[in-house]
């Protein structure tokens, strides 16, 4: 099944989700040659292994609490938090509590 992306010009709501997060599933928005963005929702205790991707990326934290573990250490997110890596930089998450991240993923440069 294809999934529904945004179109040029289309407006997203990224608001906190509130009640309706335990539910919420991640959501790709966009996905072009320059770039991708995704909704990422991570439930308390969920766990994304360490992994490194090749373009830079951001994540701005919505709602909730996560930990993105880094090569050298460990940094704590919380909403209204925004964080950028240098491609190829390894790195994992923990949902500490519910959380919804908007994560954008450049590619190529």
């Amino acid at each position: 099944m294809a999934l529904n992306h945004v179109k040029s010009g289309d407006v997203v709501n990224l608001q906190p989700l509130g009640e309706r997060l335990a539910g919420a599933k991640t959501t790709a928005l966009v996905k072009t040659d320059a770039f991708e963005a995704i909704r990422l929702v991570i439930p308390t205790g969920r766990d994304i292994a360490p992994h490194e991707v090749p373009g830079p990326i951001t994540l701005q934290c919505l709602e909730g609490r996560v930990l993105l573990g880094l090569p050298d250490t460990s940094v704590e997110m919380s909403a209204g938090q925004w964080i950028y890596l240098d491609g190829g930089i390894r790195h994992s998450l923990k949902g500490l509590e519910n959380s919804s991240l908007l994560l954008t993923i450049l590619f190529g440069r």
